[in-house]
């Protein structure tokens, strides 16, 4: 997806313009909506998974042209649900103005934090994960008491479609919107005021969503991606680590944004690690182009795309090995399926360690000393996720103290996105703010200061004109520092 300069048919970017202009216009004339109203859009929200859950699983089967049900369900429609229920239970409690501390000096007075709802808010979600990261900021935008305009990805038009239906039949035009189309509809919306952006896709795209939002100093929470590294110590259970290395991998073929993107193996245990996770994947997926568990690549690009990283890492020197448990081939270009890949031997110079794979391709690559493998994992750009594989706690601390990820999860993988009390966001390059649980609030919140001056008023022995006693007052309080 790209974001050209909007250069529409005139009466769709008037059509765009006039939705965003109606929400805006119903934000600023409803004001501030209670806990109640919130409450109900997302208990509306849960009732429409629940009537349109099954249209919704079967439209992202058929953008990918096959993907399990069951790992629909356990990866997009379990968490949505949990995390409605969460939200709910806590929703009164985060809307409750937080108080903070009053300089002594200005006491009795008082001073407390309000979050307010930002106004409109533009959600532009990707296509590997079209319900989750369509409907889980909305939740966001909706406990915090906003509008929501989805963009959802145009690669997935089906999903797209049902989203829209859903949506659709549940909320008021004004409230809560889907508006679907190719890039240029993308690109137009990001050029509109909203009050907040959250894009989630490819830095690249990011780095355009930004600046176009900069024309109106909108605020963004950007989800992007990069190379999520993992890191096993030599203490570490290979079979236990290579098993939950390989569910978080090839979930989705590996189109997750936080799945692993290599992994770091003791020298001395790579060639066991192989094995391991040889194993796992046959465990896994004992077939792969008739079995429907195991996802098909969205499209013929993206196919593609992993076979030119594949045949690059081959020509510049990497091991490869195909991981076909059942002898059905690498690839099957008619089911656009690729087999699992371990690739070892592999180099800087190679495009899998150049750019974010989003594919069932794992690069290994070996190190010699924690420090080392610390150190190569901070060369690069910090990435979205981190995983790491021990149960030395001071090990653990001393990993997590010197190196910084968008998240992390220790002894597993991709699990702590799946953790509704924490956020999930990235930094640099993998990202810039956050959503998830309170903080996901306060991302689509102004948090508003007050400050409540009491009826006792200690600063009117510090208004001019100024003498004598104020020198000693400020004498006084100077040495209170």
């Amino acid at each position: 997806m790209t974001h050209p300069t909007p250069q529409q048919p005139a009466e769709d970017a008037t059509e765009i313009r006039q939705i965003f202009e109606r929400m805006q216009k119903a934000s600023r004339r409803d004001g501030i909506p209670p806990a109640k109203h919130r409450i109900a859009l997302l208990k509306a929200l849960q009732k429409g998974l629940e009537k349109h859950g099954k249209a919704l699983v079967g439209s992202v089967f058929r953008d990918f042209g096959g993907r399990s049900p069951r790992e629909i369900l356990l990866t997009e429609i379990l968490p949505l649900g949990g995390s409605l229920s969460y939200t709910i239970k806590q929703l009164p409690r985060w809307m409750k103005p937080e108080r903070r501390a009053v300089n002594w000096t200005f006491l009795p007075s008082k001073a407390q934090i309000l979050y307010q709802p930002k106004g409109v808010v533009l959600v532009i979600a990707p296509w590997n994960y079209p319900l989750l990261l369509s409907l889980e900021p909305l939740i966001g935008a909706l406990a915090a008491g906003n509008r929501v305009i989805i963009k959802p990805s145009e690669l997935a038009p089906a999903t797209a479609k049902a989203l829209k239906t859903m949506i659709s039949d549940i909320f008021a035009p004004d409230q809560v919107q889907v508006i679907n189309g190719d890039a240029a509809v993308a690109a137009q919306l990001t050029h509109l005021p909203f009050d907040h952006i959250l894009f989630t896709g490819s830095t690249k795209i990011g780095k355009q969503v930004m600046k176009a939002a900069a024309e109106n100093l909108c605020p963004v929470t950007l989800e992007l991606g990069g190379k999520s590294p993992t890191l096993i110590h030599e203490s570490f259970d290979l079979k236990t680590a290579a098993r939950r290395i390989a569910f978080g991998k090839l979930l989705n073929a590996g189109q997750t944004c936080i799945a692993p993107d290599y992994v770091m193996v003791p020298r001395r245990a790579v060639e066991a690690f192989t094995d391991a996770y040889h194993m796992a994947v046959a465990e896994f997926y004992p077939k792969l182009v008739s079995n429907v568990d195991y996802s098909t690549i969205i499209n013929q690009q993206h196919y593609q795309r992993l076979l030119a990283l594949i045949e690059d890492a081959k020509a510049k020197g990497a091991e490869i090995f195909c991981l076909d448990p059942a002898g059905e081939g690498a690839v099957n270009e008619k089911r656009k399926k690729i087999a699992p890949h371990l690739l070892l031997n592999v180099n800087e110079d190679m495009k899998i360690m150049q750019e974010e794979i989003f594919g069932p391709l794992l690069p290994v690559l070996p190190y010699d000393t924690l420090k080392q493998a610390i150190e190569a994992i901070n060369a690069r750009p910090r990435p979205l996720a981190l995983y790491y594989f021990d149960n030395d706690r001071k090990r653990i601390r001393y990993v997590m103290e010197h190196t910084i990820a968008g998240g992390v999860t220790i002894n597993d993988t991709i699990f702590h996105i799946a953790q509704h009390d924490l956020p999930f966001g990235g930094i640099g390059p993998s990202g810039i703010g956050s959503y998830h649980a309170i903080e996901g609030f306060k991302t689509f919140s102004h948090g508003k200061p007050v400050y409540y001056q009491s009826r006792l008023r200690a600063m009117d022995r510090l208004m001019p004109p100024w003498g004598a006693r104020f020198d000693r007052i400020m004498k006084l309080l100077m040495g209170k520092f």
